[in-house]
């Protein structure tokens, strides 16, 4: 298009200076005149089109430009989501390997308390006599229940305390209740079989006997 341009522009200088020549038929000249408006006008619409080319060019650019900007930041935003929700799984991931190594004996613990009652059980078949056969044989299982209840220990495994204390369903299972006087209601006045915890867990609830 702007070849064609510059060929109108030299066909109307041309046409100007066979004119001032003399060369040119003057007669003709309306019509070339008319003939070189059309030109210019065609000229002008040339210019126009390509100056309105040119603006939908840029437009394009711009809006292409700011669709790859929208791009760009979906896919940060995608990239930050996924990282943080990497970051939560692995968080969720520690936390459920340290509690499964905090509590991986409480099965086996579960099974060993039965053995530790019947100790306790034994042990209560002494009386104050420490000289009969009783007490000596029951002597060798006293050895034997300390050191299994220091193991214990050692384990985090300890017993709950509940004489005495006021009635806790977190800790307690009231299997029982009378009045005692001189007793407020909701204590625990005895403990039938001991309740035991595995570091912060209650593993077994005390099994206890509370006032009315």
């Amino acid at each position: 298009m702007e070849k064609t341009i510059e060929q109108d522009i030299e066909n109307v200088e041309k046409h100007q200076n066979d004119c001032c020549s003399g060369e040119h038929n003057h007669d003709d000249c309306n019509c070339h005149n008319e003939k070189v408006n059309n030109d210019h006008d065609h000229s002008k619409y040339v210019q126009d089109e390509l100056k309105k080319e040119k603006k939908t060019k840029k437009k394009v650019k711009k809006d292409e430009k700011t669709e790859l900007k929208q791009q760009i930041k979906d896919l940060e935003e995608k990239f930050l989501r996924a990282q943080a929700e990497l970051i939560n799984y692995r968080k969720r991931k520690d936390e459920e390997v340290v509690k499964l190594l905090k509590y991986s004996n409480e099965d086996l613990v579960k099974g060993i308390l039965p053995l530790l009652d019947n100790f306790e059980r034994a042990i209560k078949m002494d009386d104050e006599n420490l000289e009969d056969e009783v007490s000596k044989f029951l002597a060798g299982f006293k050895m034997i229940y300390v050191d299994f209840k220091n193991t214990m220990e050692k384990f985090e495994v300890i017993a709950i305390d509940g004489n005495n204390k006021p009635f806790d369903p977190t800790y307690h299972q009231a299997v029982m209740t009378d009045k005692v006087e001189g007793v407020e209601p909701g204590m625990v006045v005895e403990v039938l079989q001991k309740g035991y915890l595995l570091k912060d867990r209650v593993i077994r609830p005390a099994m206890v006997r509370v006032s009315e």
